[in-house]
């Protein structure tokens, strides 16, 4: 199996390079008629949310939807698939930042109670516990 980069997403969604666009429609038809998956690394994922809303500001509705776009392909693999639906899910109904609060549903369904911070916005949440 082979694994995904950032900038691989990236493109995808965007579609801001029309070269390396069609090369990965090119790779993402091969592997479905191969019958074959490609992993996404969390850490995949959380860098795309990055670069869309920092590079790109797309909007935050767009990236979710994105993501769970993504997430229906048959063709990628999701590392902590449960910590990133639960993410898109607890995302639309909050304003925590969407970076955050994809590390704390991921320490979360890796078994952990809290994420240990100094944003005081996050622990509004109750996935995170305040450092003084």
């Amino acid at each position: 199996m082979k694994a995904l980069d950032t900038n691989v997403l990236v493109r995808f969604l965007v579609r801001d390079d029309e070269r390396q666009a069609k090369a990965i429609y090119r790779i993402f038809k091969q592997v479905e008629s191969d019958k074959e998956v490609l992993f996404v690394p969390l850490v995949v994922v959380l860098e795309t949310v990055w670069v869309l809303e920092s590079v790109y500001e797309i909007p935050r509705q767009e990236i979710l939807d994105s993501i769970n776009e993504l997430i229906l392909m048959p063709i990628l693999e999701f590392e902590a698939r449960s910590a990133i639906l639960s993410f898109v899910s607890s995302a639309r109904e909050t304003k925590v930042d969407l970076s955050d609060l994809l590390i704390a549903y991921s320490a979360r369904f890796s078994g952990c109670e809290c994420v240990l911070t100094f944003d005081k916005r996050a622990t509004n949440l109750g996935l995170f516990e305040l450092l003084r």
